[in-house]
């Protein structure tokens, strides 16, 4: 027989340990040693998660430094939030702040976008025509959104005739839910999508399916809909293991999944998608198709010079050794967050762990030595199944599993905690990070 004064003792045990996550987020790092000093110049281009934890985390470690962060855009955005808000969980307003306010007043900050990259002469040029020279350079820019690439696709459709992206943005994840919550109530053929690139966080195609099949469910619904999640190559997911959880939840959900398809056209008016396959294109109609577009390094990195050159080709993610984030042919310059060139590592999680790497290389060259630390490939999805209820899924670079919590969070079961880690403490835990406190 369950002891029930023991389930619930453990439910209290985990809901503490969650709080407790929150208040050591808020509280931060012990005190820091002396600083280091220097009067190097160190410019990151982007202010989002990477650029503006790094600036924090070094304004606390250098004495001297000239730090200066390049980025024109004046709110700062909380990508996990997303998915809540196209599931109509959250509001727009739940994913947006300032960027002003997590950026520390003993820098510059330019507030422009790069236009130009020469890594040769160690100089920047923004759009507004100022010109920095670099000792260091940070890239941080993010990716760009390639929703031109998809034919007749336009912004405008988004929220309207059963289309939805909710990577779009804050406004565009709200109008997502009027598209999906519509769907949800009244049936019909749902297509969910990813594209055929590297993207950030790639659970997030696959929890906007789940949740929409829940809330579908929840309403009584679920009998009028036929869901159908399309991945780009032959897995679900990257890592086998969790590959494979996907599917068997899909069988007992009743999604239906397809192999190798990609978008490459939208006609909105007679409700069609074409796919790209093996065996060529295919058409599909829809009552609701959810798009999420290619994703590259933005144009400013790519015409630098500065991406790979014999992989990922049409996407241009910076060069840059898997480990240190050091560039492989510019030793003054290091990638991170979701421009990086590397295998994994497209989800704010990675960005806490990539941070301080980059930090210790350049303390590390300021003072005249060398570090050992290195990302190992960290990357963490809490892959929401249902309203209440997650998977808290961590892997590496050789696919392994690596939970935070083990034997209290088992990361292949769907689990209320995860979902309250996804909750409460991911988000304080973000804050604190972009603090350089986490």
């Amino acid at each position: 027989m369950t002891n029930l004064k023991s389930v619930h003792t453990t439910r209290r045990a985990l809901l503490g340990m969650a709080a407790g996550g929150v208040a050591l987020a808020a509280v931060g790092a012990p005190a820091q040693a002396a600083k280091t000093k220097t009067s190097a110049k160190i410019v990151i281009l982007g202010a989002g998660a990477a650029g503006t934890a790094l600036a924090n985390r070094l304004v606390d470690r250098l004495d001297g430094a000239q730090i200066t962060i390049v980025d024109g855009r004046k709110k700062h955005l909380y990508q996990p939030g997303l998915s809540l808000v196209a599931a109509g969980l959250k509001p727009a307003n739940y994913t947006e702040s300032t960027t002003k306010q997590w950026l520390p007043n003993s820098i510059n900050w330019v507030q422009e976008a790069a236009a130009e990259i020469d890594p040769e002469a160690n100089k920047i040029t923004t759009t507004g025509g100022t010109k920095l020279d670099y000792d260091y350079l940070i890239v941080a820019t993010g990716l760009t959104l390639d929703y031109d690439s998809i034919e007749g696709f336009d912004m405008s459709l988004i929220g309207k005739d059963g289309v939805g992206s909710l990577y779009a943005g804050p406004e565009y994840a709200a109008k997502t839910w009027d598209a999906a919550g519509k769907f949800a109530e009244e049936g019909g053929v749902g297509l969910f999508t990813r594209p055929g690139t590297e993207m950030k966080c790639a659970g997030a195609p696959i929890k906007h399916t789940f949740l929409i099949d829940d809330i579908a469910r929840r309403g009584g619904n679920r009998g009028k809909a036929d869901i159908t999640y399309f991945a780009n190559n032959n897995s679900l997911f990257g890592v086998p293991i969790v590959a494979e959880k996907i599917r068997m939840v899909f069988g007992d959900r009743g999604i239906n999944h397809e192999y190798g398809h990609v978008v490459q056209a939208i006609d909105p008016g007679a409700k069609k998608v074409t796919f790209a396959t093996p065996d060529g294109d295919y058409e599909r109609d829809y009552d609701y198709v959810h798009i999420i577009p290619p994703q590259r390094a933005p144009d400013v990195v790519r015409n630098a010079g500065l991406s790979w050159a014999n992989k990922w080709e049409d996407q241009g993610w910076v060069e840059c050794h898997k480990e240190t984030l050091r560039h492989l042919r510019y030793d003054n310059i290091f990638a991170v967050g979701d421009v990086a060139g590397v295998p994994k590592g497209k989800t704010a999680a990675s960005v806490k762990w990539q941070v301080p790497v980059v930090e210790e290389h350049l303390i590390a060259d300021f003072e005249g030595k060398t570090s050992d630390a290195a990302y190992n490939g960290y990357t963490s999805c809490p892959l929401i199944t249902q309203i209440g209820r997650a998977m808290l899924i961590e892997f590496d670079y050789n696919n392994d599993l690596t939970p935070s919590f083990p034997g209290v969070i088992a990361p292949l079961e769907e689990l209320w905690i995860s979902w309250l880690m996804k909750e409460v403490a991911l988000k304080a835990t973000y804050n604190a990070m972009l603090r350089g406190k986490a």
